[in-house]
């Protein structure tokens, strides 16, 4: 059905995380990983086609590089976008689906992809708990645990807050920048 919607790089924060997980990139792009969740919390379809781009560069990849890079992307739109993304991410179908099948055995991932995926469902298992439409996250996690998978230690009281206030007073025109910057 994903055939249907089109190329998911193609939207505008479709584009940016292609650049901001390409697999050359020397270390995080922090500028565009911010403006990912400027355009996710700005635009109507920005949280939909940034799923869209994080399943598309999630699934099946082997260039763990960009896997870890997607993941980061993912941590830090979680970290910085509201209730519409946080609704897409933390359903069953993508925690289970997309996530927790990257480190399936299988799939034979380095143990730092490993810790880091083991590491987001634990932090936002804890911090979606009590919002009852977003327990997706929390069912993955539970079940997780009573299989006996081992989840890295974390402070949660270190961590970085989920919920983080919104922005004021926005500039629209700097969506085009990473539509421009692609040209």
């Amino acid at each position: 059905m994903e055939f249907l919607l089109g190329n998911p790089y193609s939207t505008p924060v479709g584009q940016c995380i292609e650049r901001a997980t390409d697999g050359s990139l020397q270390s995080e792009d922090w500028t565009l990983n911010m403006e990912i969740c400027d355009i996710i919390n700005e635009t109507e379809d920005g949280p939909k086609d940034a799923i869209r781009a994080v399943k598309k560069r999630l699934n099946g990849n082997k260039n763990y590089r960009e896997v870890m890079l997607t993941l980061t992307v993912l941590e830090t739109c979680v970290k910085n976008c509201g209730y519409r993304f946080h609704a897409l991410v933390t359903t069953r179908d993508f925690i289970d689906g997309i996530l927790v099948k990257i480190i399936s055995p299988k799939n034979n991932p380095p143990a730092i992809v490993q810790d880091k995926v083991l590491a987001l469902v634990q932090a936002w298992a804890d911090a979606f708990r009590s919002s009852p439409d977003l327990t997706g996250v929390v069912h993955v996690y539970e079940e997780m645990k009573r299989k006996g998978i081992e989840f890295p230690q974390s402070d949660l009281e270190t961590l970085s807050p989920i919920h983080t206030p919104q922005r004021v007073g926005v500039d629209v025109s700097h969506f085009m920048v990473c539509l421009s910057q692609r040209l």
